[in-house]
């Protein structure tokens, strides 16, 4: 019998699933979108029941679409978005919509906490700022304005850990999302009572805390009969999105970096020490005792996404491409700021709006486009730049999500930083890296190297345009003062 491993992907816009065999190849896959809800100004929310209605759905689809006798899969890993706050009743049943990573509802509160207790109080144990968009904030926010629902919820999940409930009904709590609770303490990977006592949150609200890779149960015979899985298949803990595609990708040691180019945009650089920056991000890697310093952005592979939407409905993304192609570096002086729902790192900016710069009747839709890809690389390299502060440089980049299928939009990137880029099979990293963890999980791979060894392969290399870059790099100190010069009127146009 052959032995595949399945990996479940709770994107923002849709979840991907993927069945792969032990070499990484893609047997079958498939892909539901569900809804995005915007109550209220700053409020971004999610149903985690359509994730898992969507999940099933898929689940289903890719067994039929790869005629996959479901007994071969031996082991199931989940990955997920970031910074959900899903407060769940003993029994599981999902009590609320759940604010996501773009949501900043929690503002005021993130901002009085912070007063109150102090930055640095926080910041030495969770190694990460005290933002909105994080989980801690979200579950005040709860127990501030929703206080029955705050009393009724028997645990506050993550994303994956709510799949993985509905899967094997354990509550769980997986290392690599950890660090959106900000009284998880970085470095030992364990919940801190004294500061969850002085944010007055309860270690109760909160479940038991595992390696993503441990096996956390089994599929119910419930969740067999709704997703066409086997009862009794092992399922392990998961972990984030970011994480998990970084692992996909191939990073699997300190000193390795990974480009993220999906919806969201960022970096994630390996480290074998939790090394915090205030602008950064912090999580643990999915695998343990590595950390990963990340960069993350709004704007990723969304921004083109928006553009075409609204701008060129009738135009593919290759022909948006072959646009921007026509346009040389720097975009004639057309600069654009990524900032569509806020910013995160490293500016940290829940006002800060798009914006294209050095429009003229000279300018084209070529010149927006690239322009476009050029601001999403303008915030990679901020957070590269950022991560320098702290002594952590990068000597090449591994690109994973959907831009990374742009050669013009790799080739951009490289040369707004300076970096060699490489590109493994980019489509499935988190899926992949999702499997991954099932796989050592439930031991087809004797370890981590060896299932990165087994299953990925670099399909392609971008070394920087040297002349490119040196024309980047005056554009980049344009694009720094533009916000700077922009962020108080931010502020006046909500």
């Amino acid at each position: 019998m052959e032995k595949l491993l399945l990996g479940i992907d709770i994107g923002t816009s849709a979840c991907k699933v993927a069945v792969f065999d032990k070499k990484g190849n893609v047997l079958a896959q498939s892909s539901q979108s569900y809804n995005l809800y915007y109550p209220n100004p700053g409020w971004v929310e999610q149903n985690p029941d359509e994730w898992y209605e969507s999940i099933c759905t898929s689940i289903k689809d890719a067994l039929q679409k790869g005629n996959i006798n479901p007994s071969n899969i031996v082991g199931i890993g989940i990955d997920g978005q970031s910074w959900s706050a899903i407060p769940v009743d003993k029994d599981g049943n999902c009590l609320h919509n759940t604010p996501i990573w773009m949501d900043t509802r929690a503002r005021h509160i993130s901002t009085k906490v912070t007063k109150e207790l102090g930055f640095d109080t926080i910041f030495q144990i969770a190694g990460n700022a005290f933002e909105p968009a994080y989980t801690t904030p979200k579950i005040l926010w709860f127990k501030e304005n929703l206080p029955d629902i705050y009393e009724k919820t028997y645990k506050f999940l993550q994303s994956n850990s709510y799949i993985a409930l509905k899967l094997t009904g354990t509550f769980t709590q997986d290392k690599s999302q950890g660090y959106g609770l900000h009284f998880f303490d970085a470095k030992t990977c364990s919940y801190n009572a004294s500061l969850a006592n002085a944010l007055g949150i309860s270690l109760d609200k909160v479940p038991d805390i595992y390696d993503c890779h441990s096996v956390i149960g089994s599929v119910t015979k419930k969740a067999a009969s709704q997703t066409g899985l086997m009862e009794g298949t092992p399922v392990v803990a998961g972990g984030l999105d970011a994480a998990c595609g970084t692992l996909g990708a191939g990073v699997y040691k300190a000193g390795q970096t990974q480009e993220q180019g999906g919806q969201a945009g960022g970096m994630s650089i390996c480290l074998e020490e939790a090394l915090a920056h205030p602008k950064l991000i912090l999580s643990p890697h999915v695998i343990p005792d590595l950390w990963l310093l990340q960069g993350g952005s709004v704007g990723g592979g969304g921004v083109l996404k928006w553009f075409k939407q609204e701008f060129a409905k009738t135009s593919s993304f290759d022909e948006l491409t072959e646009l921007a192609s026509q346009v040389p570096a720097g975009s004639d002086g057309v600069i654009f700021l990524p900032y569509m729902a806020g910013e995160r790192s490293p500016i940290w900016d829940p006002d800060a709006k798009g914006v294209y710069y050095g429009l003229g009747f000279d300018k084209t839709k070529g010149h927006m486009i690239r322009a476009s890809m050029e601001g999403v690389a303008y915030s990679l390299e901020h957070n590269l730049q950022t991560a320098k502060e702290v002594g952590v440089e990068i000597q090449e980049l591994i690109a994973m999500g959907g831009a990374a299928n742009s050669l013009l939009w790799t080739q951009i990137k490289s040369d707004v930083t300076g970096k060699v880029i490489k590109v493994p099979t980019s489509d499935t990293a988190t899926t992949l890296g999702a499997a991954i963890l099932a796989g050592v999980g439930v031991g087809i791979y004797e370890g981590f190297e060896e299932a990165v060894k087994e299953t990925i392969v670099m399909t392609r290399s971008h070394t920087p345009n040297m002349e490119n870059h040196k024309a980047y790099q005056a554009m980049m100190e344009i694009y720094l003062e533009l916000y700077q010069n922009l962020k108080d009127t931010f502020k006046k146009g909500k």
